[in-house]
C-alpha cells in the first residue's frame, strides 16, 4: 500500500522565497498548492488573491477554492506562509501611510487567513509557519520602515498566540515565525549588488529547515518560536526567540 502524498500549502507562492519552497516540495513529491495574486506554474494547484477585496472576501475564497482541492475531508501537513514584501518610509513620508497599509495586507492578513485555514484545514500534528522579520524583534524601533515593523511584531505577537492551547488549532500544531536578517533573492542582489552576498540567508536554507520540521516532529524546537535566520561567511546559524 503506498504512502499518501503529503501536502503543502504556500502562502506567496509566487515570490521569491514561496517558489523555492514550491520547487523544493515538488521536488520531495509533496502534492502543492501555492496561493498569491499569480499563479506557480510548478504548483499542483493555485488559489489566486484578489488584492482588491477585504480581508474577509479574501478569507472566503481561499477557504472556498481550499475545501474544494482537499477532496474526501483531506488536510494539510503543513502551511507555508512566506507572503509579503518591504516598505519604507517615517511619519513623514508621503507614501507613510499608503506602504504601512500594504505591509500590514500582506503581512498580518496573510497571517489571519492562513491561521483560520489551519484551525479547519491542518493535520493534527501539521506545521504552520508565518512570515516575520529580525528587525522589529522585541519591539525593537524601525523608524525607517515603521508600517513594516509594526506588521512583523504583530506577526510575531500573533505566532505565540497561535501557539498557546487556547490558539484555536489542531492539537499539537506546530507554529513558527520565519525571521530572516537579509534572504539571498535576486531582486535583493539586482537592488543592492555591492553588498556581501556572504551575509544573506540562502533560499535553500529556509525550505530545508521547514521540510526538517515537517518530516521530524523531534527536530522542531518549542511551540511559538521566533525563529531568527543570521548568516555569516555563507553559513547560517538560527536563534529561537
Amino acid at each position: 500500500m503506498s504512502t499518501p502524498l503529503k501536502r503543502v500549502l504556500v502562502y506567496g507562492g509566487s515570490g521569491a522565497l514561496g517558489n523555492q519552497l514550491v520547487n523544493h516540495f515538488k521536488n520531495k513529491n509533496y502534492w502543492v498548492v501555492s496561493v498569491d495574486m499569480k499563479e506557480n506554474q510548478a504548483a499542483n494547484a493555485n488559489i489566486l488573491v484578489n488584492s482588491s477585496q477585504s480581508l474577509i472576501e479574501q478569507e472566503q475564497n481561499i477557504e472556498e477554492n481550499v475545501k474544494q482541492l482537499l477532496n474526501e475531508g483531506a488536510k494539510l501537513d503543513a502551511i507555508l506562509n512566506v507572503a509579503g514584501g518591504w516598505a519604507g518610509g517615517n511619519a513623514s513620508s508621503a507614501q507613510f501611510l499608503s506602504n504601512s497599509d500594504l505591509m500590514w495586507r500582506q503581512s498580518v492578513w496573510s497571517s489571519l487567513i492562513s491561521a483560520s485555514l489551519a484551525s479547519k484545514h491542518l493535520k493534527e500534528n501539521g506545521v504552520m509557519t508565518l512570515p516575520g522579520a529580525a528587525a522589529p524583534l522585541d519591539l525593537a524601533p524601525t523608524p525607517g520602515m515603521i508600517g513594516y515593523g509594526m506588521a512583523k511584531a504583530a506577526v510575531h505577537q500573533l505566532t505565540k498566540s497561535l501557539a498557546d492551547e487556547k490558539g484555536g488549532l489542531p492539537t499539537n500544531t506546530f507554529v513558527a515565525a520565519l525571521l530572516p536578517i537579509t534572504l539571498d533573492t535576486p531582486m535583493n542582489r539586482k537592488w543592492m549588488p555591492k553588498a556581501d552576498f556572504s551575509s544573506w540567508t540562502p533560499l535553500e536554507f529556509v525550505s530545508e529547515l521547514v521540510e526538517k520540521w515537517i518530516e521530524d516532529p523531534s527536530q522542531r524546537p518549542h511551540n511559538g518560536s521566533l525563529v531568527k535566520m543570521d548568516t555569516k561567511n555563507n553559513e547560517t546559524q538560527i536563534s529561537l526567540h
